[in-house]
């Protein structure tokens, strides 16, 4: 719950649900939105505090500091902040984390993140039928991040939270990179979509292996569309 919580929050800050120098809701609010205890969000929030994501002033409440969450969840993260790998590496690292974490999600899924992955799904499909390129990637970012918590692996779950800003500004870049002029920008992201939803059907049919390969066959087209 704690590593689900402090990745709530980074995603949040990653959407601009918060902006630097403004002050978070309540620890009742944020407790009843991810549905957790209030101690928890205390917790991720002091988490993220001696991490220099937030600051907690006395009497007035948490507020957002000028960072970027992606240079302080782990320390070795720094490296790739200042030296960015190519999209090339980004990918072969996906197909080693999603395809891994995606087959854990076909085994280990509640029933309510089911719901949430066709709840993604409706949305990406509305996006994708008005060639909203925004809403696209920003639902493609929301359905790898609910996969990751889906996998109910401890590890994978932390280690997405702390990379969550790398990744996600790597699949968003990808989804506005691929429609950029473009004359097969809309069949792609079809494609794009068709490839996500078998990645659903495989989850909710708690298929491992199909979901595995369902989410390789989605990353390599990823990759071929620059011709990585």
């Amino acid at each position: 719950m704690l590593s689900r919580t402090i990745r709530s929050i980074e995603s949040g800050i990653q959407d601009g649900r918060w902006q630097a120098g403004e002050r978070l809701p309540s620890e009742r609010a944020l407790a009843e939105s991810f549905g957790v205890s209030r101690a928890t969000v205390r917790e991720a929030i002091a988490r993220l505090a001696s991490n220099g994501l937030l600051e907690a002033r006395h009497g007035s409440g948490v507020y957002l500091l000028q960072r970027k969450p992606a240079t302080l969840s782990a320390p070795w993260l720094q490296l790739i902040a200042d030296t960015p790998p190519l999209r090339s590496e980004t990918l072969e690292f996906r197909l080693v984390f999603e395809c891994a974490a995606a087959r854990f999600a076909a085994q280990r899924s509640s029933q309510r993140e089911v719901e949430h992955f066709a709840a993604i799904l409706e949305h990406m499909r509305d996006a994708v039928a008005r060639a909203d390129v925004h809403a696209e990637a920003a639902m493609d970012g929301e359905f790898h991040t609910a996969l990751a918590a889906a996998s109910h692996n401890r590890v994978l779950d932390q280690f997405y939270a702390s990379m969550i800003g790398m990744l996600r500004e790597h699949i968003a870049s990808n989804t506005y990179e691929a429609s950029a002029n473009n004359a097969n920008a809309a069949r792609q992201s079809r494609d794009r979509l068709i490839q996500h939803e078998s990645i659903f059907l495989a989850i909710r049919e708690r298929n491992p292996d199909a979901a595995q390969q369902a989410m390789y066959a989605h990353i390599d087209y990823v990759g071929k569309q620059f011709n990585v």
